[in-house]
């Protein structure tokens, strides 16, 4: 990475000691999703044996819920308060990487077989509204993913998420939820209500990589970085971002690849074929259900 001089700070913005409840609710809340995924991977079986569940999709979600783990129990999630490499390091666990395993889970598929049929239609309802429709957009996800980046390391924003415990766990739900939806508008198998084609999804994947880069150059270099911490845990932070950042979206450009299928017409009465296309996976249609 590029050379100078990180921003001195001066001392670390941490939060308070983690208490009990940091450990217990955190590993409360992720064996309940455990279990009711469980629940539903169980109900859609059961409704349709014939086509079962893949069991792939069920150790993505383990994976996912095992990576939210090590990010939001200890020792990771003590030392992340404390050090801004560990900080870095949660925020890739929580942002990138348990993400997308959660998204290749398929989990709005799953709860659209799990689900009664009247059910079923009410949540494809709601996936084709207008709001959804505007939080689907790959655009809107990539502001979401990397204009939390610019607030939080670029404004006084980090110290002070960092000095209250509150802040800081809606801090998590944001690397989380953001985290989830760039991956499922991009690369996620589940049904989308607007979801454009391959190519331009690709353009806005390169553009989240490039501006992750960014950031991670301008937090090395020390540039207009508002995070109170030595130099040295800064551009280690830095150095985490950048390289396990590509790492992370180089896995996401596999996934869109590998869940996108080409869709041929047939050919017509006399042989010849009439047009080829190709759709991403995931639109959401009639009978996606």
């Amino acid at each position: 990475m590029g050379g100078g001089a990180a921003h001195p700070g001066h001392g670390h913005g941490g939060g308070g000691g983690g208490g009990p409840l940091d450990v217990w609710l955190p590993a409360l809340a992720l064996l309940v999703c455990a279990a009711a995924y469980a629940l539903a991977v169980r109900r859609a079986r059961r409704r349709n044996p014939a086509q079962g569940w893949p069991t792939t999709r069920s150790m993505s979600f383990a994976a996912g819920l095992f990576l939210l783990a090590v990010a939001l129990l200890p020792p990771l999630a003590p030392i992340a308060q404390r050090d801004f490499c560990g900080h870095m390091v949660q925020h890739l666990l929580l942002g990138m990487y348990a993400p997308l395993a959660l998204v290749l889970a398929a989990p709005v598929t799953l709860l659209l077989r799990a689900l009664p049929p009247h059910r079923g239609r009410r949540l494809t309802t709601v996936l084709r509204s207008r709001p959804a429709r505007l939080l689907a957009h790959p655009v809107t996800a990539l502001l979401l993913t990397t204009g939390g980046l610019v607030l939080l390391y670029f404004t006084p924003l980090y110290d002070t998420v960092m000095g209250r415990p509150g802040w800081h766990w809606l801090t998590h739900a944001h690397f989380l939820l953001s985290g989830w939806l760039f991956a499922y508008v991009i690369a996620g198998p589940d049904p989308a209500p607007v979801r454009p084609g391959v190519p331009a999804r690709l353009v806005v994947l390169g553009v989240a990589i490039a501006a992750h880069a960014t950031i991670a150059q301008l937090l090395y270099g020390g540039f207009w970085v508002e995070v109170h911490a030595p130099i040295a845990e800064v551009q280690g932070g830095a150095e985490i971002m950048y390289y396990g950042g590509d790492v992370a979206e180089l896995l996401l450009a596999a996934a869109l690849v590998a869940t996108w299928r080409p869709v041929r017409t047939p050919r017509s009465a006399y042989g010849t074929r009439l047009r080829s296309v190709r759709r991403p996976t995931g639109r959401l249609e009639e009978g996606d259900a």
